[in-house]
């Protein structure tokens, strides 16, 4: 069983008063699995909302970045009068926080403008629409000359500037469009103090990235690389735990390239920042990601190890297993110095849980370089991954290579990476009308997560207690591999960590018996 540290003075919380005092909730997400970035959610606030109190409605869409900065649009709007709400139908103000990872991702935004335009029309002639996010720094003003129903357009560093522009829009006073790509501005605008539901939350320490893999789009659309001042991130992480926070995830575009000067002067790294938020009081656990194999260094990998609150579970992302695909991708390291990383992380930290992101089908992929993607599944192990097929995106050097791969040899190759990792899901695969798919790779990749989760079985792990489960008498919570876990308790436990015991054991989530101490 993990051991905790002792609180420091700064412990001092009331858990059932701030989370009754915060009321944020994500709507359309299951806690049960990792976030799904082709899904938008809906943050809203189940508090009571004053008569004369502004309604804003915000959906977001892709990753943790944009779940972190549609909660602080919300921290930037409350001061001048702003509460979110859950559907749009009644809002003054419909922000959509977009994502430009995914195919057709503008055109995807541009389908629920017109949505938002009839409810406009129907419901509510005053209602101002947003388009944020990456969207909206990739296509700029060409938003507003296909919607005019959009108001204003900001970019993923602008939207501390939310205040102003909302003001400029009601004086009529020209376009507001706002895509500068000052990162530390936004930051030092923001308000100091978050308003959270929960136990766990993300905090943003790094944004951008100079890594220029030939597939992304992120060094066009969040800018380059930078890391946020230590002492804005500790006061932050410190506001987490005086509400109540357990666990924080520090998340960037390369979480790992997080590089400042700290407060003695001398060059930090996120071995540092890790081991510096750790001392705050009440902040139990930590996690990182999105990590590049470039900026794992040897501190990173020392802390790892050392560092008890660090939760044994690393996203550290490969995409293709062949080096010639890696070099065509502008990766910057081989399988083998991948290979090699990942034995010294696990020399490290034995106990850790890998997972990782593989694209399939990039230009150039030949069968050879597919198997050998295959082997590299084989070979390293994941606990959990993603895998998609490669998708153009304009504007990047991928969308100019030659040999681009078709649909159905793209479309093939994914289900037989899938097939790798779903394999304990063929029989049930199977049991479904008219399907008859060839998974071979995610079937490899799934029967290492379930092989991994089977091995905790009998094994009794520290979980972090964050809500009621579905049946009578359930509590539901996350164990140091993220895995979602199932046990019965009493709800006056949400918001504790406590062991459990492991009976049980699924592709996504373990059910156990709680340990009375």
């Amino acid at each position: 069983m993990t051991v905790l540290l002792p609180r420091d003075k700064n412990a001092s919380r009331n858990i059932k008063q701030s989370k009754s005092e915060s009321g944020y909730k994500t709507a359309d997400v299951n806690k049960n699995k990792p976030r799904d970035i082709n899904k938008p959610s809906i943050l809203y606030n189940n508090k009571k909302i004053n008569d004369n109190a502004k309604k804003v409605f915000i959906k977001t869409y892709g990753c943790q970045m944009n779940v972190y900065d549609s909660e602080r649009m919300v921290d930037v709007l409350s001061p001048i009068g702003y509460m979110p709400v859950e559907t749009p139908e009644d809002a003054d103000l419909v922000i959509l926080n977009t994502c430009h990872i995914r195919e057709k991702a503008a055109e995807k935004v541009y389908s629920e403008l017109g949505r938002i335009r009839q409810l406009k029309k129907k419901n509510n002639p005053g209602m101002k629409v947003a388009v944020a996010g990456c969207v909206a720094q990739a296509e700029g003003s060409e938003i507003k000359r296909r919607a005019p129903v959009v108001d204003m357009v900001l970019g993923p560093q602008t939207y501390h500037k939310l205040p102003e522009m909302i003001a400029k829009v009601h004086r009529n006073s020209g376009e507001v469009l706002e895509t500068d790509f000052d990162t530390l501005e936004k930051f030092d605008n923001l308000p100091e103090t978050r308003h959270v539901k929960g136990f766990s939350s993300f905090l943003t320490i790094q944004e951008g990235c100079d890594k220029f893999c030939t597939f992304c789009v992120v060094p066009y659309t969040r800018g380059a690389e930078v890391s946020r001042p230590v002492d804005q991130i500790i006061n932050e992480a410190r506001n987490l735990a005086s509400q109540g926070v357990r666990e924080i995830t520090l998340i960037g575009q390369n979480v790992d390239a997080y590089s400042i000067m700290g407060p003695n002067f001398k060059q930090w790294g996120l071995g540092e920042l890790i081991s510096h938020i750790a001392l705050i009081g009440g902040i139990d656990r930590l996690r990182f990601t999105t990590s590049h194999p470039r900026d794992m260094d040897d501190n990173l990998i020392s802390i790892l190890g050392a560092e008890p609150k660090l939760m044994p579970y690393l996203h550290l992302p490969i995409q293709a297993g062949s080096d010639k695909v890696l070099n065509a991708m502008n990766r910057g390291h081989t399988y083998q110095e991948y290979k090699l990383l990942i034995d010294k992380i696990r020399s490290s930290r034995p106990d850790i849980a890998l997972s990782g992101d593989f694209i399939v089908g990039f230009p150039g992929e030949t069968e050879t370089d597919f198997q050998q993607t295959m082997r590299c599944v084989e070979e390293i192990g994941y606990a959990s991954s993603f895998s998609f097929k490669y998708s153009v995106r304009p504007g990047t050097p991928g969308a100019s290579l030659p040999q681009q791969v078709s649909e159905d040899v793209k479309s093939d190759r994914l289900k037989r990476l899938q097939d790798l990792l779903y394999s304990q899901q063929l029989e049930f695969n199977e049991s479904l009308v008219g399907q008859t798919l060839d998974k071979r790779l995610q079937d490899l990749l799934y029967s290492q997560q379930l092989e991994f989760n089977e091995s905790l079985v009998g094994q009794t792990l520290d979980v972090l207690i964050e809500n009621v489960g579905r049946g009578e008498n359930q509590l539901f919570g996350r164990s140091p591999y993220l895995q979602g876990t199932h046990f019965n308790g009493s709800a006056d436990l949400i918001g504790q960590i406590r062991p459990v015991l492991i009976t049980k054991a699924g592709r996504n989530s373990l059910s156990g018996e709680l340990v009375q101490e």
